[in-house]
Formats: structure tokens, sequence, C-alpha cells
């Protein structure tokens, strides 16, 4: 999706904490000028993939798309940097509109924390024990014990993040599907997790919770001694991710599937 030049008349930069962000962001600035973020056409991010998560959950549903560009260690929602040819390359760049996903966690006093997540959401043990979780997908129970140090549910967006490290399946951005990766399973100890439809409302209840703690995770919120989480796609919220099209997001999962 292409965006015409009259959406880019205010633009707002916003650095992670190093020198080398900071010293672009101050760069970009001077020649741009800086809108403040909540009243402007585009947001650059200066960093690396960790700024650009912050980012995009504080917009969430802003309507602002956000162009990242990597000054970070780990760059793979982020644009190639480059001092030049900013106003261009906002313009010939590529909208990808993301759906994140809504964690609802029971903690073992009764509380319930909600929280959203871009990548993934992860539940893994607490402890030295192993967790034992149960699985049921859209009210139906497909694993009655899992026994595995964790198990986490991955967007497209996130498949390429903590799920491709833990032997998840990458998939296609515009793909209606979830991956659910369990994280160094025991028993059954073959078992690589699933592929689900984005509609999937998945619960994980906690077996033996007291004895064997379990936290989750959504992005960076974490929520400690859960009993049961549930895992849907919130497809009400979005946020907007741009990328030059030479080097769009689909791109970027073909070619990280033929690494080696």
């Amino acid at each position: 999706m292409l965006m015409s030049s009259r959406q880019f008349e205010n633009i707002a930069f916003i650095a992670s904490s190093t020198e080398e962000s900071e010293n672009a962001r101050r760069k970009f600035a001077h020649r741009f000028g800086s809108a403040p973020p909540d009243h402007a056409d585009v947001i650059v991010a200066l960093g690396g993939d960790g700024l650009m998560l912050q980012v995009l959950h504080r917009y969430m549903n802003s309507g602002i798309p956000i162009y990242g560009m990597n000054c970070g260690s780990v760059g793979f929602l982020m644009n190639e940097f480059r001092e030049e040819d900013l106003y261009e390359r906002l313009l010939a760049a590529e909208t990808t509109v993301l759906h994140p996903l809504h964690m609802k966690a029971t903690t073992a006093n009764g509380e319930v924390h909600e929280a959203k997540a871009i990548n993934e959401i992860s539940i893994y043990r607490q402890t030295a024990q192993a967790a034992k979780l149960e699985i049921s997908i859209d009210g139906k129970s497909r694993m009655q014990e899992l026994i595995c140090d964790g198990v986490l549910v991955a967007t497209p967006a996130g498949s390429t993040a903590y799920n491709l490290s833990a032997h998840g399946p990458i998939l296609p951005i515009d793909s209606p599907l979830l991956a659910l990766t369990p994280i160094s399973p025991f028993r059954p100890r073959h078992w690589r997790g699933a592929l689900l439809p984005n509609s999937a409302k998945v619960k994980i209840s906690i077996r033996e919770a007291l004895k064997r703690p379990i936290n989750a995770v959504a992005d960076h919120t974490e929520i400690r001694s859960v009993h049961e989480v549930e895992i849907c796609e919130d497809s009400q919220t979005n946020c907007q991710i741009m990328f030059d099209p030479d080097h769009g997001w689909a791109e970027r999962i073909l070619t990280e599937q033929f690494r080696y």
C-alpha cells in the first residue's frame, strides 16, 4: 500500500537510548523538523527491534504508520539505516497492518491481567521444576498434559523471533495462522507444536501450579505465578509498520527460510 506525500508533512523521530540512535535523531530533526509523535503523519523509529516493538505498542490504533531504521544489533523489524533519501523512502514504502494477540492471565490469587503482544505470548517455568500444561483450543482439550519448559503462541510477525529459536515454523506475514510451539518439550518428547487458524482461542491451564509456578509474557509484559492463560488474536486492534519495497516483510520472511 503506497502512501501519498500529503501524509508526510509532519514527521516524528523517536530514538533508542544509544548514542548512535540519538545522533541520528538530532540530524534528521535538524533537517526535517520533528513533530510531536501523537500528531505526526509518520513516526520514524531509530534503534533496534526492541524500540520498534515499544513504538508499535504505544501507537496501536492511532492510524500512524511506523517506519524503522536499524541503529541496533537486531533489525528484523527495521529498514536499513541511511541518512539520505528519507522522504523518498517514506513515499515508496509499503505498509503492513498487524493485529496483536490478546492475553488474559489469571494468577494464583485470582487476579486477572490483560496484555497485548505483537510477536508472541509465551508461558514458561519459573523454577527448576518442569511445567505441566493442558492445552485447549476453542473449548476442546487437545493435549491433557505437556511436560516442558513452556509453550508459546506466535503471530506471523513474531514467527521469526522466539518462535524460530524454539524451532517453530516461519509463517508468511499475510497468512491467517498462529504458531503454537513447545519450548523444550519432555513429554510427549517428539511433539513439535501446531498451526492454528488465527480465529482460534487458546487456553493454557497450569497443572500443579503451586509446585510448578509459571510466568506468562506478552512481548514486554510479564505476569508471574499464573494458573490459566487465554490467548486469541485481537482483530479490532491494529498497528502499521512500513518497509522499503525492495526488502519488505514478505521478502524478509522468505529469505529467512533459506538461511543455513
